[in-house]
Formats: structure tokens, sequence, C-alpha cells
């Protein structure tokens, strides 16, 4: 299914149940416990490491009111933009056994560590559950001339092609950077914090092309404010309002990108504790909210839990060394 170039892309705070039914007592109840009769606690944060409104935010928020309806927690997200990401994920590295802090986790785990100086990996934290994939859409305003991903590559080739990216370790990034690999061209970037901005730079005329995911631009797809040039994608959609979009491999570009989602608590927690959020995933991954994002956000679902979900970092991390030309 996928090509050469697809990226497949625990001191802890010990709580005794005495210490849970008094923080319980505190605060007016203690969220729904599993089948072990455990509970973190009520009032539970979700951090989103990028700023509002982009595709992180989105799967933050959508996966903060799941598992609130899964679990009777409160989650709260917290917005921690900042070094592509890094701002963020410092931060939660510092919430380590704290089983009430979540991060709604992408690609940025996985980049941010190969291309910057950070203290933290992946084997950093816990993973508990991957959601799905999220491909890019290569994106133009309806005045560009390109007419499609082999035009974009052709001038670059030929000339100056200005590429938006939001930050040094995002998805348009690193896509950009397959597509040079693959095409032996070079784009110019100009570099933003989220996919939001990314989206007002290409609408306000400041770049000619930005990668983008479909859940982040539907409405301006819908509207005809965007036009998408290709799909970096193994196969067509069969979403319809993307199913007419050609692949990159269609037009001779030898490139998919997958960003995975997904939610991750701190290292250091109990086991105890990691698998009340694995199983509060999995009942969110059987609702209607679960498929409604997936859907709304024009994703494929493809949940993983726990280890399994580390095997599958394992694998990404080995194909995206090699996609980014890192040792």
């Amino acid at each position: 299914m996928y090509t050469k170039k697809t990226v497949l892309l625990t001191s802890v705070a010990a709580f005794s149940m005495a210490a849970l039914t008094a923080c319980s007592s505190a605060d007016g109840g203690s969220g729904d416990q599993n089948a072990d009769g455990y509970s973190p606690g009520e009032r539970i944060t979700m951090t989103v490491p990028f700023s509002a409104g982009g595709g992180s935010d989105l799967a933050g928020r959508a996966t903060a009111s799941g598992l609130e309806d899964v679990t009777g927690s409160t989650i709260t997200v917290e917005n921690r933009e900042g070094g592509s990401g890094a701002v963020g994920y410092s931060h939660f590295m510092g919430q380590e056994g704290d089983p009430t802090q979540l991060l709604a986790t992408e690609t940025a785990l996985m980049a941010l560590p190969l291309v910057q100086d950070v203290q933290f990996d992946y084997n950093t934290f816990t993973p508990i559950m991957k959601m799905g994939d999220d491909y890019t859409l290569v994106t133009v305003t309806p005045d560009s001339p390109y007419e499609t991903c082999s035009d974009v590559v052709d001038a670059a080739r030929d000339g100056r092609v200005v590429a938006a990216v939001s930050g040094a370790t995002s998805l348009d990034e690193i896509v950009f950077s397959l597509i040079e690999d693959d095409q032996d061209v070079e784009f110019d970037r100009v570099p933003y914090e989220s996919g939001s901005e990314v989206l007002a730079g290409l609408l306000g005329g400041h770049v000619d092309v930005a990668s983008l995911n479909p859940g982040e631009i539907a409405g301006q797809l819908e509207s005809g404010d965007l036009k998408a040039l290709c799909a970096l994608a193994p196969e067509r959609y069969e979403y319809d309002l993307l199913a007419d979009i050609p692949t990159g491999q269609e037009q001779g570009i030898d490139v998919a990108f997958a960003q995975f989602r997904g939610y991750i608590a701190p290292g250091g927690i109990e086991e105890e504790a990691k698998q009340y959020w694995i199983e509060a995933g999995q009942e969110f991954e059987q609702t209607e909210a679960f498929t409604e994002y997936i859907e709304s956000n024009f994703m494929q679902a493809a949940p993983l839990y726990g280890d399994d979900f580390t095997a599958y970092l394992d694998e990404y991390n080995e194909n995206l060394k090699q996609g980014l030309g890192v040792e």
C-alpha cells in the first residue's frame, strides 16, 4: 500500500485508594473508575503543543471532549505553542508521573528529537492511543498559475517557489523535504507557528503553496477559496469532497505522508494509570464522537493502543529518519 517514500510517517505520585477517596471528596468527584476501581481524578489537562485553530488543536479538543464523555472527568485543553511544538512537549516532560496529564500528539513528537536539540524523544513519554492517519494536500489559491503538483515541481526546478511551513519539524516541512529529495528540486520556505497561520499566509498571498491537512481547509475547498493540486497519500480519498483530487504518485511524485494523531501520557505513570487511559481510548473509539472526528477531518481511522502504539512509533521513527536523511 505504501510507496518507498511513505512515512508511516513510568517516581510517580502514588495514589492509594484512600488518597483518591480524599481527593474525590475535595473535588466533588474523581471521574469514573475502571473495572479495577482506578481513576486518576476528576480534573484532567490535555496539552496541545501548538496554537489554537490548527489540526493538532482540533485533534486535542475532539479527543478531550470524547474522553470526557467516557470517563466523567473534566478535561481542560491548554495550548502551549512555540518552538514547532518543543515548548509544549518540554512542558509535558516536566509532568512525569502525573496521570492527570495528557498530550495530543502527532508527528512533531518524532521529528523534533531528530532535527532539534531537545531533551526528550518518544520513549520519554507513555504512548496511549493512536487514533488515525492524517494525510496532506498540496494547496494553492484559485488564481495560482499551478494546476498540478507537477507544475509546482517544474516551477521550483526552473525558478523560485515559496512554500509555507509550520516549523522545522512539521508535516509540511517533511513533505516538502520528501518532494525535494524525490524530484531533485528546492523550495524557498516561510516558517509559521501553526497550520492556521500557514492557511492565513496562503490566503493572504504571502506564499505560493502550502501543504495542509484536509480537515484544516475543508471549508475553503468547498467555497473555492483554495484548490488542492494533489493528495500526498497512497491512493485517492473516498470522501466526496476529496475524491477527484489526484495523488502525487499519479503526477509522477513518489511521495505519500501520513501524520499520525493520538494522545500520550507522561513518562513514569503507574501501570494502572496507563491501563485506565487505554481503556478510555478504547471506549472513545466505539462512540459516534470518534467516528465524527475522523470523518469530519477526512482522516483514516487506524487505532492502536499501548505497546502496539509504541511498536508503531519504533517503525515510524526509523522511516522518518530515512525520509529526513538523518542518521
